[in-house]
């Protein structure tokens, strides 16, 4: 797929049949997330696949009503996989703590913007883009009940998880995002020379 097209179709999926997804796919979003930029080249993520039937479930048992399902959490919960991207601030703190870069005191206000939750969501996106490639659907949202999810999962106190992704053989009616709004106008939302 060329990748204009990618770009334009891509959309958060949030049907999904229960059709598993080929490994070698997975394998492919996570070796393309590896090629996302990180300042420093600190590469401070960490992705943590659940793409067993009852460590998908047992995702979804911790952090939602699975008993009493609306329409969103059913179509969720038949995505086959999941991926938590995870951030480390220790590893850019560390990085930019070497010589090449001479910030030995490890001073986070060094940092404007976390660029360690940047990077793993510049990585996300990769995985977002490879999914499309692949002629399939995924949904990045965001993590709820973060501590029973590292617990369960082992997630070292070192990384924390920045979102999730669903992966999935989309429905044939997972049409447009669920968003009853337009996409900004352009003239809107970029500014050339001067805001």
């Amino acid at each position: 797929m060329e990748f204009q097209d990618v770009v334009r179709r891509r959309r958060m999926v949030r049907d999904y049949d229960s059709r598993p997804v080929d490994p070698a796919v997975v394998d492919r979003c996570l070796a393309n997330a590896q090629r996302a930029p990180s300042a420093g080249f600190s590469q401070g993520w960490g992705f943590l696949v659940l793409d067993r039937p009852e460590t998908v479930r047992r995702y979804w048992e911790l952090t939602a009503d699975i008993a009493h399902p609306d329409a969103w959490l059913t179509g969720m919960m038949r995505a086959p996989v999941i991926v938590l991207p995870c951030s480390s601030k220790a590893a850019y703190l560390d990085r930019y703590a070497e010589p090449d870069k001479g910030w030995t005191d490890r001073d986070e206000a060094r940092w404007p913007m976390p660029f360690w939750h940047m990077d793993a969501a510049m990585a996300s996106l990769l995985i977002l883009q490879t999914v499309v490639d692949e002629g399939l659907g995924a949904c990045f949202f965001g993590v709820v009940e973060i501590d029973a999810v590292r617990t369960e999962f082992g997630i070292p106190a070192s990384h924390d998880p920045v979102g999730v992704i669903t992966i999935g053989h989309r429905t044939d009616s997972s049409g447009a995002a669920g968003s009853p709004r337009t996409r900004a106008r352009r003239s809107d939302v970029v500014h050339r020379n001067r805001w």
